[in-house]
């Protein structure tokens, strides 16, 4: 049997663990951290699925709800392929533990989300992501075939032959953060489920391990990336002095929630203080919303549309946050949305009672490792594919998502490609390396003797990132980024040349690398398209 080395513990990694694990397969899951620091732990909406195969009106309009969500961009054959294999991906996971929200009469609880045109999405309360990762640790942590290392950060792979791209990869160096040793972890193949790069802005609802390791180390060993232009940043992150990032899940606007700016917010309050004083429980329309202006579709527009009009209103108000609105709603909060509340609590507010600060926070990499219809990571400029290189949820390009990501598609698309990587290492397992695994660069280099640098040079780096390349770009925003992204590289590369390396050396690395492909993918393209919106490219007024 092969040994597999998984780099990422979210849903992706995990999943096609106890796939392998169960073939027979030694597996070892390589996690920066602990397993409840993924992304995936984070995620509070749900997964998109119709259950039941038989239901064809309902696949295809969840087919025509990512197409259009992708703004064209889309790989049709893979988006239909993936919405097929949901009903039975989602019986794996509940195989293996996963307890998703039920009505009262024992079917399962189904809510809708922005730019979902039905309830498809099914969910865990609104901590579905923790459920689900709650589910494959227990899994894996009693699964016999599977080690779990963490507190290990990947490196840098290790190539096959003398390092030649064209003949794949046979391991990984990881730094050991316990001892700071640089490890060799030799492996058959290496599957890379290391998620996005959230922390390149300043405003994100990601852990602390969104860094970009895996699109680097990928990029690096001459895999090919694609789609670096499209960032999803999600619409409504908590505005909160706590340097703790948190989201306020689309679901909450899939049951009616409402944005307003200030202008609105006022008018609203005058119009719901009136009502009571009436006796009436609330005021009669809802809370007209300026996302209207933008889309008739309103505050469950898709994640593109509804974070440009909410960049756009505060740029023209001069504020610095924008309002969810719940009080005009009779739901039962605390048992719908028991994780926000508790958090709103925390700041003083009360769902259901409170206008909900929020800001867009950077929240999805669409794009990443550009890999075939099973998971195999390409070569740079060819149709190839690498061998014995897979990549797998966020830090994969599968062509699901197009220019956009539709809400609760992700963990769908992670599931299904993770299953397929395990299923053709099952059914073709990869030949054991007999070359040599090269120790780490060790000779002559120092520890690092001062880490200001670093850390000013981080700053510098979220701060380019945020300034110049977020939700709404410019050809001469886009350029200025690129002229300090390649001289902060060079600082960058002088370190990485001399010192040994640390957490804070590989993600300032990784972080740099990819920003700069960002930025070059930005600056490439010759439209405006789902995430990827130009000004100088504009044609028209509109934000859609």
């Amino acid at each position: 049997m092969a040994h597999i080395a998984i780099i990422g513990s979210g849903i992706a990694g995990l999943f096609a663990a106890s796939q392998l694990a169960d073939a027979g397969h030694d597996v070892t899951v390589v996690t920066k951290k602990r397993p409840k620091d993924s992304s995936t732990n984070w995620a509070q909406g749900g997964v998109a699925a119709i259950l039941d195969k038989t239901n064809v009106e309902g696949m295809e309009s969840h087919v025509q709800d990512t197409l259009r969500s992708g703004d064209g961009a889309c790989d049709e054959a893979v988006v239909r392929s993936i919405i097929s294999e949901a009903g039975d991906r989602i019986m794996d996971l509940i195989r293996i533990g996963v307890e998703f929200e039920k009505e009262d009469d024992g079917a399962y609880s189904f809510i809708r989300e922005g730019g979902h045109s039905s309830k498809r999405i099914l969910h865990a309360k609104d901590a579905t992501g923790r459920e689900i990762e709650r589910a494959l640790t227990a899994y894996a942590r009693d699964h016999s075939k599977i080690t779990l290392k963490p507190n290990t950060l990947a490196i840098d792979l290790i190539q096959r032959h003398h390092g030649r791209p064209e003949e794949g990869v046979a391991g990984v160096w990881c730094l050991d953060q316990d001892s700071q040793a640089v490890i060799t972890l030799e492996a058959d193949a290496i599957v890379l489920a290391t998620g996005g790069v959230g922390r390149l802005w300043q405003q994100t609802t990601n852990p602390d391990v969104a860094t970009g390791d895996g699109l680097a180390m990928a990029y690096r060993t001459g895999a090919s990336v694609d789609n670096m232009a499209y960032i999803q940043f999600h619409p409504t992150a908590l505005a909160s002095s706590s340097p703790r990032p948190f989201l306020i899940s689309e679901a909450v606007r899939g049951v009616g929630a409402v944005l307003l700016d200030d202008e609105g917010l006022a008018a609203w309050t005058r119009d719901f203080n009136v009502a009571s004083e009436q006796g009436e429980a609330t005021p009669s329309p809802a809370p007209y919303s300026f996302t209207l202006e933008h889309t008739s579709a309103g505050s469950l527009a898709t994640r593109d549309i509804v974070a440009r009009a909410i960049d756009q209103q505060m740029k023209k108000n001069g504020t610095s946050c924008v309002y969810l609105v719940t009080s005009h709603l009779d739901l039962p909060w605390q048992e719908k949305f028991p994780t926000i509340a508790r958090r709103l609590a925390e700041e003083g507010l009360q769902l259901g009672r409170d206008p909900i600060p929020v800001v867009p926070a950077a929240h999805y990499m669409v794009g990443g490792v550009r890999v075939d219809d099973i998971g195999r990571a390409f070569l740079q400029g060819t149709t190839e594919p690498m061998p014995h290189l897979y990549a797998i949820g966020e830090v994969a390009c599968t062509g699901m998502h197009g220019a956009n990501r539709l809400a609760s598609n992700s963990l769908l698309e992670a599931v299904v490609f993770a299953q397929r990587v395990a299923q053709h290492l099952i059914e073709f397992p990869p030949p054991t390396y007999e070359g040599s695994h090269p120790a780490w660069r060790a000779d002559g280099l120092g520890a690092l003797r001062e880490h200001a640098p670093i850390n000013h040079d981080r700053i510098s780096l979220v701060r380019t990132m945020t300034e110049e390349v977020g939700i709404v770009r410019s050809n001469q925003r886009l350029k200025r980024a690129q002229r300090r992204l390649n001289l902060l590289q060079n600082e960058v590369d002088m370190m990485w040349r001399t010192a040994r390396p640390t957490r804070e050396i590989v993600e300032l690395r990784n972080l740099c690398l990819i920003g700069q492909l960002v930025v070059e993918d930005a600056l490439g393209q010759t439209e405006n398209k789902g995430l990827h919106y130009n000004v100088d490219l504009l044609r028209d007024d509109t934000l859609g």
